[in-house]
């Protein structure tokens, strides 16, 4: 049989490697199609993150719910969807910088780092990028996700390229953050709240209906604990008082 002289350079231009950094920090180095999803969901951000005087990007670390651990965002853009990865109820893992993915496009070699990596409860993986809306039409841009896309494919996962929400919504979630630690509420009255929220169209309603027995400071921040856990359901778009409309989650 007649051996094709180009089919090891055609198998390398389709091989694509991963590199993750390990949770004992260790780079591991692996084909694309061997990367495993716990290990990268429980690892350390591929990338060292930085700090300096003048930088122009906002860096830190946010303290999720979802996994109890530190998330690293290098820009308050991506500060905003992993706020919103914390917020959804269907997403248990969440990783920044989780790798970095080399091979060919069929035309150059790319090496890229996605900005994010959401695992489901349904076992969907989620990669997302993040850009600001003014770099999502830029050519060098468009190919780069296209070729992220490709590669993701491969192993059934998704791909997200995401450059913000609706302002209202970012603001509602921000500031339910802020309610998301259950071990500072009043947990007795949980089932109190949730209880009463059966019969209550409103936050103000299930304040109202609890005043005999508990004092509006201390049902509130219960309420919107519950808002934030996906216990009960609000429309976020609107900004959130006494007045806003809440059901128990079916």
């Amino acid at each position: 049989m007649a051996v094709d002289p180009n089919e090891d350079d055609t198998t390398e231009r389709r091989t694509v490697q991963a590199t993750y950094r390990a949770a004992s920090g260790d780079l591991v180095k692996v084909e694309w199609d061997r990367l495993l999803v716990d290990e990268v969901a429980s690892g350390q951000p591929v990338r060292e993150f930085r700090w300096y005087r003048g930088r122009q990007h906002y860096s830190g670390w946010y303290a999720a719910s979802t996994t109890g651990g530190l998330v690293a965002y290098e820009s308050r853009l991506e500060l905003a969807r992993i706020l919103l990865a914390d917020f959804d109820p269907g997403v248990v893992g969440i990783a920044a910088q989780p790798f970095q993915m080399s091979g060919w496009d069929g035309v150059r070699q790319r090496r890229h780092v996605p900005d994010l990596f959401l695992v489901h409860a349904d076992g969907l993986v989620t990669v997302v990028d993040v850009k600001a809306p003014w770099r999502m039409k830029d050519p060098k841009v468009i190919a780069q996700f296209g070729w992220t896309r490709s590669v993701c494919s491969r192993r059934g996962w998704a791909y997200e390229t995401w450059s913000g929400v609706e302002p209202a919504v970012l603001e509602n979630v921000r500031f339910l953050a802020g309610f998301r630690r259950r071990h500072l509420l009043e947990e007795s009255l949980i089932e109190a709240v949730l209880e009463t929220a059966r019969g209550q169209r409103s936050i103000g309603g299930v304040e109202a209906a609890l005043a005999p027995s508990f004092p509006a400071e201390a049902v509130r921040p219960v309420v919107l604990h519950l808002l934030w856990s996906g216990a009960l359901v609000a429309d976020l778009r609107r900004p959130l008082g006494g007045m806003t409309g809440i059901r128990v989650a079916a």
